[in-house]
C-alpha cells in the first residue's frame, strides 16, 4: 500500500528530470540517490522503487534523451519538404534544435566526460550517429560524389552539428535566438550537396 502511494507521487519522468539536471550542473559523481530525494523532497529509498542503482537511473536517461532525438530525425523524414531546405538540411536543423532546447539532455547526451559514464554514452551515440548517417545517405548520389565521399560526409555534418550546437549551448541560448546563424551553418555544410 505505501509503495503505490510513493509510485503515484513520484513519477519515474520526475526523477529522470532532476536526476539529469543535477548530474549535468553538479556532476555524476557529486550526486548519490539519497541527494536526488532530497532534491525532490522525497526518501532516497523512494528512488528505489523506480531504479536499483544510480548507474541505472543514468543509463534510463540516456537511453530515453537519445530515444526522443531519434523521434524527431524521423519526424523530419516523414514530414513535407520545407521551402529552400534539402531533407539533409531540415535534417541538421532538427538536431540542432534539439540540442539548443534540451540543453541539460544534450550535454548528458553529448558532452560528459566522465570517464565511467563515457561507456553508457558511446554505445547510444554510435546508434544515433548510424540513424543520421542512414537518413542523409538516402539523399546522397553516390555516382555524382563518390563512395568515399557518401561514407564520410555524415560523420562530418554531424561534427559540425556538434560543434555549433557546444559553442552556443555555453550561454543557454535558445533555437529561436540563432536561427539565423543556424540556417547559415547548415547551407555552408551542405554546399557540396547541391
Amino acid at each position: 500500500m505505501a509503495r503505490r502511494a510513493v509510485e503515484q507521487e513520484l513519477s519515474r519522468e520526475r526523477i529522470l528530470e532532476a536526476a539529469r539536471h543535477l548530474f549535468v550542473t553538479k556532476g555524476y559523481r557529486a550526486i548519490s540517490m539519497r541527494s536526488i530525494g532530497q532534491h525532490l523532497g522525497y526518501s532516497h529509498g523512494s528512488l528505489y522503487y523506480h531504479f536499483k542503482e544510480k548507474a541505472e537511473l543514468f543509463y534510463a536517461i540516456v537511453v530515453e534523451d537519445f530515444n526522443n532525438l531519434a523521434v524527431q530525425l524521423n519526424k523530419v523524414i516523414k514530414a513535407s519538404p520545407v521551402q529552400d531546405l534539402s531533407k539533409v538540411e531540415q535534417l541538421m536543423i532538427e538536431f540542432i534544435r534539439f540540442g539548443l532546447d534540451h540543453p541539460y539532455q544534450y550535454e548528458i547526451m553529448f558532452m560528459i566526460r566522465d570517464e565511467e559514464l563515457l561507456s553508457y554514452c558511446r554505445t547510444e551515440q554510435g546508434r544515433c550517429l548510424d540513424l543520421f548517417a542512414s537518413i542523409v545517405r538516402r539523399y546522397m548520389n553516390e555516382e555524382t560524389h563518390g563512395q568515399e565521399f557518401c561514407r564520410n560526409l555524415p560523420l562530418t555534418l554531424f561534427l559540425s552539428m556538434h560543434g555549433f550546437i557546444s559553442y552556443y549551448i555555453q550561454d543557454r541560448v535558445t533555437f529561436e535566438e540563432v536561427k539565423p546563424a543556424a540556417l547559415k551553418h547548415v547551407k555552408i555544410c551542405c554546399e557540396g550537396l547541391r
